[in-house]
């Protein structure tokens, strides 16, 4: 995979754990926007389903995303949502198709 990657990560929170995993999302955006490759880091929430959030990232190669996989935030982030989340999260990779 060359050139830019687009990723969505689906994430479901634990009914009554929202607030904690806003939280703990929100702290992601700073460190990961500083990133090397990182176009953009966005996070959003469900309005019909406060449960369920959705970062839509854009990062300039994949080596670039491997490294922010690899990035101590997030390693530690996915040690905490162990106890948050009802489900692993679910990351897709795409890539812009232009005419």
């Amino acid at each position: 995979m060359n050139g830019k990657v687009t990723v969505t990560a689906n994430i479901r929170a634990k009914p009554g754990m929202e607030r904690e995993v806003r939280k703990e999302l929100l702290g992601l955006c700073g460190p990961t926007r500083a990133e090397k490759g990182c176009i953009n880091y966005d996070l959003h929430q469900s309005p019909g389903d406060p449960t369920l959030f959705l970062f839509h990232e854009n990062w300039a190669s994949k080596s670039d995303l491997d490294a922010h996989s690899q990035s101590v935030h997030l390693q530690a982030w996915r040690k905490r949502a162990l106890e948050l989340l009802v489900e692993p999260t679910q990351v897709t990779l795409w890539t812009e198709i232009r005419d």
